[in-house]
């Protein structure tokens, strides 16, 4: 089974997603939307930018 994202509604009736491993671990969550398109646009938009993402350390 490949890494697939889940979209659920939580307690407050947003519209959330979650990507999960192979494996069935969390591996990330995202922020919550008011609609479906959203979080679907969201999911779009992280598909879209993380191959080239650059890995940074924040500073404190």
């Amino acid at each position: 089974m490949a890494a697939k994202f889940e979209i659920y509604k939580d307690k407050a009736g947003k519209h959330r997603f979650r990507l999960k491993a192979s494996n069935g671990e969390v591996i990330a969550v995202g922020e919550a939307y008011e609609s479906l398109a959203a979080c679907k646009k969201g999911i779009t938009s992280i598909k879209r930018s993380a191959a080239t993402a650059q890995v940074v350390e924040a500073k404190e």
